[in-house]
This record gives structure tokens, C-alpha cells and sequence, in this order.
């Protein structure tokens, strides 16, 4: 098979080295993102608005806001199951962000990343 045994960078060493150059790119843009994306912050409400979380891209929450109007003493699980339903959005916007974004990087990769 020659010099094209692997798809054609068995042979000279400059396609070699482009396609490493490439892939430090990628790396380095990649890394740059990742680092955007946990910089960035997502809000979320729950219950129509009575309770409202941010979280970071790291799925740190950040703060948490509660209308006090939702506050009953006699009905406190709702309150809980609404901060939860609030976190579990903000983290997931969190998420959902990072696959779009780092999947525009790496098209056809199949989740790779």
C-alpha cells in the first residue's frame, strides 16, 4: 500500500503536522468556550414566577429568589417542589447550552465532547 497506508498521512510529514496544528486549535477553542459557558448564568422560574433560581455554568446556584406571596406556612412542600422544579431548569439550561455550543465545534462527533 505504499505511502498512503493511512488515508494519506503516512507519507510526508507536513499533512501530519497540519492535522496537529488543527487539532490544537480545536483544543484551544474548545477550552476557550468551556470557559465562557461556566462563566455564563441561567435563570429559571417556577410556579409562574413565585420563585426564581440562577445558577452558573457549572451547575453552581447562585441565588434564589421566592415571591413572598407564594410562603404558606400550611403548604411549605409546594414552595420546595417549586425551588426544585427552578434549580432543576437553570441547571439544565446550563447544560443544554454547553452541548450546542461544543457541539458547534465538533460537527459529527456524535456527543463526543
Amino acid at each position: 500500500m505504499g505511502k498512503k497506508q493511512f488515508g494519506g498521512f503516512g507519507g510526508g510529514g507536513g499533512n501530519m503536522q497540519q492535522l496537529m496544528r488543527q487539532a490544537q486549535k480545536l483544543q484551544e477553542q474548545m477550552a476557550r468556550t468551556q470557559q465562557e459557558l461556566d462563566e455564563r448564568e441561567y435563570t429559571a422560574q417556577a410556579g409562574g414566577g413565585m420563585v426564581s433560581v440562577t445558577a452558573s455554568g457549572k451547575g453552581v446556584l447562585k441565588s434564589v429568589a421566592i415571591n413572598p406571596e407564594c410562603v404558606d406556612p400550611d403548604d411549605v412542600e409546594m414552595l420546595q417542589d417549586m425551588i426544585l422544579a427552578a434549580v432543576n431548569e437553570a441547571v439544565r439550561l446550563g447544560k443544554e447550552a454547553q452541548e450546542k455550543e461544543l457541539g458547534k465545534l465538533t460537527p459529527g462527533m456524535g456527543g463526543m465532547f
